[in-house]
């Protein structure tokens, strides 16, 4: 009786100190985090796609960690976004405070050798991403093209806007130029999506590349009016909204070329908007974070905000997102070599 009594007083004294371990624990961060002020560095300019998708989870990140902080957003741009991703790697503190938002597809140029990269994506502390992308092509009414065919049959190359090396708006048009065999010449240098698409309006290029998530509310206006046609989607099935604009898979004319834009297009679309934290970030400070994170994606206020944005939200795990990583790094090396030949 006595042995009995003496169990289950320890037992209740280990909940008790269990309790009071994770009770301290929590008031460690509260205290870490309350009157802080985070930072999403975001490696694009203000008013496009990725900028969009990182102020919206600021407004709503901070209730969801201890202390509440405040979280402001960064613009930090330059080379596609790598300016950025070099910084949080390199020169943020690994405190808990700065979150990086960069374009995944640096993750694929890291794996090709792009000059200027200083990273590694596979020392970054993943928090997850709010979303996967579906690349498509628009064009502008003034180019005259409302059509792949037309595109196809164009006589002189069709300006496309890029953002820099180891960018989707960048790297899409290249690989389908090679693919499809489409007249494409991109015109780089665009700091971001809002930046190529402000170029489209204004006739300096003839359309652009891009996730139709992001597309279809940036860039919302042209779209419904007419001024810019959605001519081809790279995706791994039609999307509803868009069931008569053509497969570019349905298109290629051999396994390479299908290989090509999979790996190229539609496979860093699953990875493009990452959510990291620097390499060495306390372990503790990371698990809250990412618990913040997926319970963002999942705030009804944070969903209601999403929705009136037509911000589309499917969110990848930290997890999640590191399998992709490790399974990048995994791909054929001919398809490798092949792409950065086309890219870089």
């Amino acid at each position: 009786m006595k042995s009995g009594w003496i169990r289950k007083s320890a037992g209740a004294l280990a909940l008790a100190a269990a309790g009071v371990t994770l009770a301290s624990g929590a008031a460690a961060q509260d205290s870490f985090y309350k009157g802080k002020t985070m930072r999403i560095i975001v490696g694009f300019g203000a008013g496009g796609g990725f900028d969009t998708y990182a102020r919206l989870i600021a407004r709503h990140l901070g209730k969801h960690i201890p202390g509440n902080p405040n979280i402001i957003v960064e613009n930090m741009t330059g080379a596609g976004s790598m300016l950025a991703t070099n910084y949080v790697y390199k020169v943020a503190k690994p405190d808990g405070l700065t979150i990086g938002s960069f374009s995944g597809t640096l993750i694929m140029s890291q794996l090709l050798g792009q000059p200027g990269i200083e990273f590694d994506a596979q020392k970054f502390e993943w928090l997850g991403m709010p979303g996967v992308a579906n690349m498509v092509c628009a064009l502008t009414k003034a180019s005259g093209i409302r059509t792949y065919e037309q595109w196809m049959a164009a006589k002189t190359p069709v300006k496309i806007g890029g953002t820099g090396r180891g960018t989707i708006p960048e790297d899409t048009p290249k690989i389908l130029k090679e693919a499809l065999n489409l007249p494409v010449q991109v015109v780089s240098g665009y700091k971001g999506t809002a930046d190529a698409r402000l170029a489209a309006e204004k006739g300096e290029v003839q359309g652009i590349c891009w996730d139709w998530e992001s597309m279809r509310v940036t860039w919302k206006h042209a779209i419904e009016s007419g001024d810019a046609n959605v001519v081809l989607q790279i995706t791994p099935r039609p999307l509803p909204e868009l069931a008569k604009v053509p497969l570019a898979s349905s298109l290629a004319k051999s396994d390479e070329a299908k290989k090509l834009m999979e790996v190229g297009i539609q496979y860093p679309g699953t990875f493009t908007r990452p959510y990291v934290l620097p390499p060495g970030t306390p372990k503790d400070r990371m698990a809250i974070l990412r618990q913040a994170f997926q319970a963002t994606m999942k705030d009804p206020g944070f969903l209601a905000d999403a929705e009136k944005s037509k911000l589309d939200i499917s969110p990848v795990t930290a997890e999640e997102a590191e399998n992709i990583v490790r399974g990048l790094f995994k791909i054929d090396p001919a398809i490798a070599r092949r792409l950065k030949d086309i890219i870089l």
